[in-house]
């Protein structure tokens, strides 16, 4: 089963929830917002409780451009190959208060296809982008 942040309401302890974030990690709506509950910290960057923030805007609450989302993709699938006891749910970053689309956001994880990240589970719609 692949995870979107509207059906994750549960975490084992292993798995990790993984949100679109601003870069103040200032976490007042969307998936950032639930992200709360399995104790991400305003300002904490990284692996927080069970939550990890990918940014996608800037501390302005800015949409980031694709070139820098991508930065903070790369940064957090380097955490995630060196943490394989973790699973990692990856929500729909960028595709809610972002505003951009699945087709936008899915190539930057285009990585995955290489099947050395079994542990980080993309949105099912994410993977017909990639």
């Amino acid at each position: 089963m692949k995870y979107t942040p509207e059906n994750i309401t549960h975490l084992e302890p292993n798995q990790i929830f993984v949100y679109g974030a601003n870069e103040a990690y200032i976490h007042g709506a969307g998936a950032a917002r639930l992200a709360m509950r399995w104790g991400a910290k305003y300002g904490a960057d990284g692996l927080v409780g069970q939550t990890y923030g990918i940014p996608t805007k800037d501390r302005q609450i800015y949409t980031l451009p694709l070139d820098k989302i991508q930065l903070h993709v790369n940064f957090f699938l380097s955490f995630a190959f060196s943490h394989q006891e973790y699973e990692f749910l990856v929500t729909k970053i960028g595709c809610g208060l972002a505003l951009y689309q699945p087709k936008d956001i899915a190539p930057l994880f285009k990585i995955i296809k290489t099947g050395v990240f079994e542990n980080v589970i993309l949105p099912e719609e994410f993977y017909k982008y990639i």
